[in-house]
């Protein structure tokens, strides 16, 4: 009774707090694009996969800038410290799907890299965008 005690205070503290878990959560910004653009992802604890990737900012679409709160729903691999993937949502969306780039390098709570976000069909970008996070 004591042990399934334990872990459900430990399950609790997971829930309440990411570094509980061992994960870590990113916040960062951008040094080119709109003033104000950030960028948010968690880290797992084996340093393995990024998920919770978000971009909240502005991109131009159709001519005119929106802001917009999106992220890949899939997770991203992370291989050694170094983040490299493309991602298409959904898989077969065709010219309506949005594209996700995202590059970079995860050293102890530092990272940074490169992010663009897009929509072919509909020419929304949010163009080449450079980042900086740190966790806790």
């Amino acid at each position: 009774m004591k042990k399934n005690i334990a872990a459900i205070m430990i399950a609790f503290a997971c829930l309440g707090a990411l570094s509980a878990c061992g994960q870590q959560q990113f916040n960062g910004t951008f040094s080119n694009g709109y003033t104000g653009a950030k960028i948010s992802f968690s880290l797992s604890a084996d340093k393995k996969t990024i998920k919770d990737l978000t971009f909240t900012g502005y991109w131009r679409c159709g001519g005119s800038t929106e802001q917009i709160t999106a992220g890949p729903e899939k997770k991203i691999e992370v291989k050694d410290g170094v983040i490299q993937a493309v991602i298409t949502e959904p898989e077969n969306g065709g010219a309506s799907a949005f594209r996700f780039n995202i590059n970079g390098n995860l050293k102890g709570k530092s990272a940074s890299g490169t992010f663009r976000m897009s929509i072919t069909g509909l020419s929304c970008d949010t163009y080449l965008l450079k980042w900086t996070a740190r966790s806790k």
